[in-house]
């Protein structure tokens, strides 16, 4: 069993329209956008980064906004619902702004014991509030919540599958403990994890398999503390039979990714460097940093990327 695995590191989306995507993550939700960066393999496209003040694993959504996008068909093999941690006793907060910000398919549910506050994201995703006790994380406040309400970063994602069994027996295998199950859903949970520290699986037999698109998870991370946990748990992966990439330099972080039996692509990522290698803390997110292979780029990118604020 891996013992490296510290819970998520983030989760990373398709998106349409990047202006309506930092609105809604920014105004929104409050988050802050800690980095805006372009797609490795397609810099014509934005890299946005959501999160708290720093961006600490854990807490960080990331989308790819493609202007042309088609919308993506939900279904098996995916992750179908990204939950975020609120503070209990929150959600009435949370019910009052999202209807006043308009954002549909709001409906309050309990799932074993919680209450969670579901809603859609502009391109259809499925999101989740989820009152979290004892979640000592700092949200993010510069952008209208206040401390009480703010979101404190991932308490964890719903997976999608058609069958449950391998992909639970590799949950295990990283460390997670399977902790409860009900209505055909399996509940996991990491033991001494940094809060983001819960996947569940829905099974759904039956199910037409995910199409990606708009509003699809790309790929959910989990968290390893250095690049020496991650090459461990390369290893461990590898030898156990999975087709694991070589380590990819991401900049804010280093990455490995494998397919999961039930179809859900899995990354591995370091917690190091961060999100301050390029920028101070007090100005994330605010200038357009490249990558160096990307950096001559600039001038044309600057000119013809979408312009993120109103």
């Amino acid at each position: 069993m891996l013992t490296e695995i510290k819970g998520l590191h983030h989760v990373t989306s398709m998106a349409g329209d990047a202006r309506a995507n930092n609105r809604f993550f920014t105004k929104t939700l409050g988050l802050r956008r800690v980095k805006q960066t372009v797609n490795f393999d397609a810099p014509d496209v934005y890299h946005l980064y959501y999160g708290d003040e720093t961006g600490t694993p854990g807490s960080v959504m990331t989308y790819f906004p493609f202007p042309d996008i088609a919308r993506g068909r939900p279904g098996a093999g995916e992750v179908g619902t990204t939950l975020f941690s609120v503070p209990e006793g929150s959600l009435g907060y949370w019910r009052e702004r999202l209807e006043t910000e308009g954002v549909p398919g709001l409906s309050e549910a309990d799932a074993f014991g919680g209450r969670r506050l579901f809603f859609t994201g502009p391109d259809g995703d499925t999101f989740a509030l989820a009152e979290v006790a004892g979640d000592t994380r700092l949200g993010w406040t510069g952008n209208g919540v206040d401390g009480d309400h703010a979101i404190r970063g991932f308490q964890g994602v719903s997976l999608r599958l058609r069958d449950a069994g391998a992909t639970a027996d590799l949950l295990e295998y990283m460390g997670y403990e399977r902790v409860d199950s009900r209505d055909g859903v399996a509940r996991f949970v990491l033991p001494g994890g940094n809060g983001a520290d819960l996947v569940e699986i829905e099974t759904l037999p039956g199910a037409e398999m995910a199409r990606l698109g708009g509003g699809s998870v790309h790929h959910v991370a989990f968290a390893v503390e250095n690049r020496q946990a991650q090459l461990a748990v390369r290893k461990a992966l590898t030898d156990t039979g999975y087709q694991v990439t070589p380590v990819i330099d991401r900049d804010y972080f280093w990455a490995i990714y494998f397919r999961t039996p039930g179809g859900v692509l899995f990354e591995v990522s370091t917690n190091e460097p961060g999100f301050a290698r390029d920028e101070d803390t007090a100005h994330l997110g605010e200038a357009l940093q490249l990558p160096r292979q990307h950096a001559h780029l600039r001038p044309h990118l600057e000119k013809n990327l979408q312009p993120l604020e109103d």
